[in-house]
């Protein structure tokens, strides 16, 4: 349940003081001890003020306790929140919380007796604070995100479990992750099983419905959030059901294009929301959404969220890979808590994050992607099939190699598996993402115990992932007695580029649209005058896209995004619409969608930005979604009126809209 405070709170509803004052000695001055007198109120502030634990005592009249226990248990807003109902023994047992019958029907754990010795108060007996100490906080300790504490804590190297989701409702496939989970939770070496969304961009049974069916087995789920197929507002509707749910750990992606495998054909591609703007949305979720319904501002519970986000680092250029952190930069301001890298064996590309996170004064801890990989699937990722994931010519040859022993290659890639596990404990990552396709639970565990056994020698091994790309660029130099970096940056010697549309977009940008310009001043009243009139709108409107389709293929969505994006559409320009930086299935430069035919846009705007010397500001001008009321609208009328997201950047007042009724 969510928690708006950092004290932890614990609500006791029960007529006996005494009870509430042994819970604040039993917890310390850590916890808030909130006291209710009678049911009502016990259900008001369990509703209200979502505490950790809630403790039940004795309530007139006979059979409300219990009463309580069951409204509390089957609500919607508390049924998550463990209950505690504690009998303080006594002869007359009309004080009792609980009947001989009521007792019976309660769950063991959910129940303890307090005895006191005579004429002392319990609140002074060290019996019964421990015993209430030790059952609230076994209660507490089921409550704890375990994922969470794992990737926070050094002294933890977290083990995450990928599952990919397939097609159908009752496959084997599902049946399987199912029992994978089954195992990791009894097993204890796991600290959360994640589920993939959709992947490849084919329809697959939801991350979100199975990830809340691995929560009741007894260990955390990471559900992979791809906003691809869904609106801003779906998109909401699934994180409250989530947070709903108790699932709370998201991994943000873009997510793959959608495929052809969809229902009679490929589906259209939504990318409502970005991987920076959904973590946003995320981190505003578990601030408390604050709105405004029926005249009065209304605050929403705030969630208890814990999201992370990936980075792509095995990219070939230097425009493909400073876009990947700029991009990362944005995700962490957005709220990133946590990194899983993409897929790769490049230990230098590895190590690179580590450096750049700890040369930006960002501690945010990473996990590395550790694939198991047969000679089929790095056929498939060395010939771009897999978006993002990279598998160089040599290591495919060394895997051809070694499935011509007797086990087909087997021992050798779960030994490879080991020996990147010893790698990225030993270079100080966070943990390990750990995947591979029908990767039995059994080889899970060898790897994880083998990469323990093998990591104090983790620096013989760096050798060994020795595989960059061809002419690949790397943001540091390499260390030759390590294999890895050193902390000096490497020379960024990629040609910047510089088209005349550049130059002509600078110039009319600085005399249109800079509000310190006199031409601004000009026709910002001209602008006005235009926007007021039903025959002069549509006509200024017209123009301005036709000229903009010519000069930028412009789809008219009047909230323009060229500024941001080096003059370049993303709406038109981009399959996934990203405002923020590129996605992480590019590949030598080419969009993922359109191989060896278009470059990737960021790339370009990457070039472009290089030229002006302002490349960084593809890291630090953080672009809202698109704004979809202002569609087919005049973007040149929507800045000056103050209705885009460039206006209220720029800090231009907003004015009315008469014939959408928008208010100043």
């Amino acid at each position: 349940m969510p928690t708006s405070s950092e004290v932890e709170k614990i609500l006791v509803v029960s007529s006996q003081n005494e009870l509430a004052e042994l819970a604040q000695q039993a917890m310390g001055t850590s916890f808030e001890v909130i006291r209710a007198q009678d049911q009502q109120e016990g259900l008001e502030k369990a509703r209200k003020e979502f505490p950790e634990v809630i403790i039940l005592g004795h309530l007139e009249p006979q059979g409300t306790t219990f009463n309580l226990h069951r409204r509390l248990r089957e609500g919607w807003i508390t049924r998550n929140i463990p209950l505690l109902v504690v009998d303080i023994d006594t002869a007359d047992r009309s004080r009792r919380a609980l009947t001989m019958e009521e007792g019976l029907q309660m769950e063991a754990d959910q129940y303890i007796s307090l005895v006191g010795e005579d004429g002392q108060a319990l609140s002074r007996l060290a019996e019964p604070i421990i015993r209430l100490r030790e059952r609230v906080g076994k209660h507490l300790k089921e409550r704890l995100n375990t994922f969470k504490e794992a990737v926070l804590d050094p002294d933890i190297f977290c083990v995450t479990w990928e599952q990919v989701a397939g097609r159908g409702a009752f496959e084997m496939q599902q049946e399987e992750i199912i029992e994978n989970a089954m195992k990791a939770a009894r097993r204890k070496k796991v600290h959360a099983v994640s589920v993939t969304d959709n992947p490849g961009g084919n329809p697959a049974i939801s991350t979100e419905m199975l990830c809340t069916e691995i929560k009741k087995l007894g260990i955390e789920p990471l559900v992979h959030l791809a906003f691809r197929d869904k609106n801003r507002n779906e998109c909401e509707s699934l994180l409250f059901g989530l947070a709903a749910l108790g699932v709370r750990n998201i991994l943000m992606l873009t997510g793959d294009y959608p495929s052809r495998a969809g229902f009679k054909g490929q589906p259209k591609p939504v990318f409502d929301l970005d991987s920076v703007q959904g973590l946003q949305l995320v981190d505003l979720m578990n601030r408390g959404i604050d709105y405004e319904m029926a005249g009065r501002r209304v605050t929403l519970a705030p969630t208890d969220f814990f999201a992370g986000a990936c980075i792509s680092p095995f990219k070939q250029h230097e425009s493909e890979l400073l876009g990947q952190y700029y991009k990362l930069r944005k995700k962490i301001e957005a709220g990133a808590q946590f990194i899983i890298t993409q897929l790769g064996y490049d230990m230098r590309k590895f190590h690179e994050i580590l450096m750049w996170l700890k040369s930006s004064g960002n501690n945010v801890p990473v996990l590395a992607n550790i694939y198991v990989l047969p000679y089929g699937a790095g056929k498939v990722m060395n010939a771009n099939q897999i978006p993002g994931a990279v598998v160089t010519d040599k290591l495919l040859q060394d895997i051809d190699a070694e499935r011509k022993a007797e086990d087909k290659g087997r021992e050798a890639r779960y030994l490879r598996a080991a020996k990147m596990y010893a790698v990225a404990k030993g270079m100080g990552f966070a943990g390990a993402h750990i995947g591979g396709h029908g990767l039995a639970y059994e080889t899970l565990e060898y790897i994880i115990e083998k990469g323990e056994e093998l990591d104090a020698r983790w620096r013989e091994f760096i050798p060994e992932f020795d595989y960059p790309q061809k002419s690949g660029f790397y943001l540091f130099k390499k260390d030759e007695k390590t294999g890895l970096n050193t902390r000096e940056e490497a020379s960024r010697q990629e040609k910047p580029s510089r088209p005349g549309i550049v130059l002509l977009s600078r110039i009319a940008h600085s005399l249109i649209f800079e509000p310190k310009s006199p031409l601004f001043k000009c026709l910002k009243p001209m602008a006005r005058l235009i926007d007021r009139s039903p025959r002069l709108k549509p006509a200024f409107t017209y123009l301005e896209h036709l000229g903009k389709v010519i000069l930028f293929n412009c789809m008219n969505c009047g909230d323009c995004a060229l500024f941001d994006v080096g003059y370049l559409c993303p709406v038109s320009q981009c399959p996934k619409n990203q405002r923020n930086g590129p996605c992480g299935g590019s590949y030598n430069g080419w969009c993922e969608v359109y191989p060896n035919e278009r470059l990737c846009i960021w790339v370009k705007a990457y070039r472009r930005l290089k030229a002006m010397g302002k490349e960084e500001e593809i890291g630090g001008n953080m672009v809202p979604p698109c704004n979809w009321e202002l569609w087919e609208t005049s973007s040149w009328l929507n800045f000056y009126m103050g209705r885009d997201h460039l206006a209220a950047k720029t800090g231009i007042a907003r004015e009315s809209c008469p014939e959408k009724g928008q208010d100043k």
